[in-house]
């Protein structure tokens, strides 16, 4: 699969199926968001990788029923960063677009994989950094839910996600944002 290919298949699918959590699955995860750029080579990115049943039970307590298709999933990354990692320049902090670079291509390589890698940012941040140790001065970002795709719709989903799970939400089209010269143009 070449990157064009992986950028295409990538998508936020909610009905999921066990999958086993190996150490060079781990490994090629962590690799991917590794070779991320950085400003300045900074590297900011924390990821807890969590596949320890007991944990992940304790993690679903932060989730709302929205993100319950999440307690289906055999892995749960939290992202975490601080400012303070990374560059500072005048008023621009890119310690959150340099994680999110990091976490794109983790996310890439899992669609390699044939895995579903999908990011979200309905949970309880607070409880989460309890449960897996975070310390105060990061911010949990958002949680991956890594797991294989399932054939069929998981009754958790609600109605829009049931139409989202079987038919990619709508993009926008590239004059909406990408712009040529100026702002809008």
């Amino acid at each position: 699969m070449n990157v064009k290919e992986a950028i295409s298949q990538r998508r936020a699918y909610r009905s999921l199926k066990p999958v086993e959590i190996t150490r060079e699955l781990l490994e090629d995860l962590a690799t991917a968001a590794s070779l991320a750029p950085s400003c300045y080579n900074k590297q900011p990115w924390r990821f807890v990788a969590v596949y320890d049943r007991e944990i992940l039970d304790q993690i679903h307590q932060a989730l709302p029923k929205g993100n319950e298709w999440a307690m289906d999933a055999s892995m749960l990354i939290a992202v975490c960063s601080q400012k303070e990692l990374d560059c500072v320049i005048g008023d621009r902090e890119y310690y959150l677009f340099d994680t999110g670079m990091a976490t794109a291509q983790l996310m890439l390589q899992a669609t390699e994989l044939g895995l579903v890698a999908h990011p979200f940012a309905g949970y309880k941040p607070e409880l989460v950094a309890e449960i897996l140790a975070i310390p105060p001065e990061m911010t949990v970002i958002a949680l991956i839910a890594v797991s294989a795709r399932s054939d069929s719709i998981s009754p958790k989903l609600s109605e829009r996600q049931i139409q989202d799970e079987q038919q990619r939400p709508p993009r926008l089209e590239a004059d909406k944002f990408f712009f040529l010269n100026k702002y809008g143009g």
